[in-house]
């Protein structure tokens, strides 16, 4: 039996988080799979953090990213340096996941040598292509070109299927994000509590998580949603907001500069994960435009409020858990009321995460396998 020389690549923290389970896996089984873990360093810093945290290294190292670069240069650089990277090795197949510039790219480049291409948490729409932008796109541009797509949820099947896309290549597997969440020993959230403690960061039934980041909330809708913070900080004087801020100028520059002077909220530098899964663990809120966060949010029974107009995670919202708010103040302010003020009863959400079920890279496994006829 001929082992299948397998590339993995990732380039941001959210794709390391979701295909460590996946690379985990697959090397059980070093009989059958020699995989080559590819980093594009889209997020640099924050990549290599994360890998660390799950004992794993990248075999490559693109350093694809240089500071403020359009989107044509970073897809031309990621482009370039995996043409490098397919003409050094021989490569039976490729895995990317989600709907970063280093997923379309990577696809394309596999396609370009007539390489499979094994799509991870595939099918997920919001139908607005400039919602998430320009991840839409990417998102349904990999599925014109995947061998296999492992869509977390029956929604994401449906979507594909409506795009004409062969049910015989499509596999309902849940996400791999909860996977991840297993992987959280006991001791790993100790040093947690350890971390935030050594920050002088009380943890308690009054802490709020925010992040904010995505490209489409620059500009005017970050502002609208800092004045939120703004205001909740200051009513709310008995509960603590803690950001980690993204390192990108047009959000870290504007969150320092309005909300640095406010004594409940604590901004930190970008968290690792467990210490961000720490936190998600012990809000009584979370604000985010995070995809991440809103599949893993519901394990804990967090109440979620989505500062996005579309979400290309339907299933959340469906089951009551999250609510989209988008960047508008009067509806954050509306909804993080009711939930800060302790009128609203969160006990209904204590249900069934719809994401998954923490067994997505068995099935993920086993379906490579069937492909290969391993």
């Amino acid at each position: 039996m001929e082992r299948k020389n397998i590339l993995v690549v990732f380039g941001t923290r959210p794709e390391v988080i979701k295909l460590a389970p996946v690379i985990l896996e697959l090397r059980k089984y070093p009989e059958r799979f020699n995989v080559i873990v590819c980093n594009t360093e889209q997020q640099k810093e924050l990549s290599n953090q994360t890998l660390s945290y799950f004992n794993l290294k990248a075999d490559l190292n693109l350093d694809c990213m240089k500071p403020d670069q359009s989107l044509l240069e970073v897809q031309t650089r990621i482009l370039t340096a995996l043409n490098r990277v397919f003409n050094a090795h021989k490569i039976d197949a490729t895995i990317v996941q989600g709907d970063t510039m280093t997923v379309l790219c990577a696809a394309l480049a596999s396609f370009y040598n007539k390489i499979p291409v094994f799509h991870v948490e595939a099918g997920l729409r919001s139908y607005d292509i400039y919602e998430p932008f320009p991840e839409e796109i990417m998102r349904q541009m990999t599925s014109r070109v995947t061998a296999l797509n492992f869509a977390p949820t029956e929604k994401n099947k449906q979507a594909l299927l409506k795009e004409n896309i062969s049910e015989k290549t499509i596999f309902v597997t849940g996400n791999t994000v909860i996977d991840a969440l297993f992987c959280l020993s006991e001791e790993t959230l100790n040093k947690s509590a350890a971390f935030y403690k050594n920050n002088n960061i009380e943890i308690n039934d009054r802490l709020v998580l925010i992040t904010a980041h995505r490209r489409e909330n620059h500009g005017e809708r970050i502002d609208r949603i800092i004045s939120a913070i703004e205001f909740l900080a200051s009513k709310y004087t008995y509960h603590t907001f803690i950001i980690p801020v993204h390192p990108n100028p047009n959000v870290k520059d504007k969150i320092y500069g309005r909300l640095s002077g406010y004594v409940n909220i604590k901004l930190m530098a970008p968290l690792d994960y467990p210490n961000l899964v720490y936190l998600m663990k012990n809000a009584k809120l979370i604000l985010t435009d995070s995809g991440g966060i809103q599949e893993e949010a519901p394990s804990f029974g967090c109440p979620t409020l989505v500062m996005r107009y579309e979400t290309e995670r339907q299933e959340g919202i469906d089951a009551g858990v999250s609510v989209l708010v988008g960047a508008d103040y009067d509806k954050i302010l509306e909804c993080s009321e009711k939930i800060l003020s302790n009128s609203f009863d969160s006990t209904r959400l204590k249900a069934v995460n719809p994401y998954g079920d923490g067994k997505a890279a068995e099935r993920i496994k086993k379906f490579i396998e069937e492909y290969f006829k391993l």
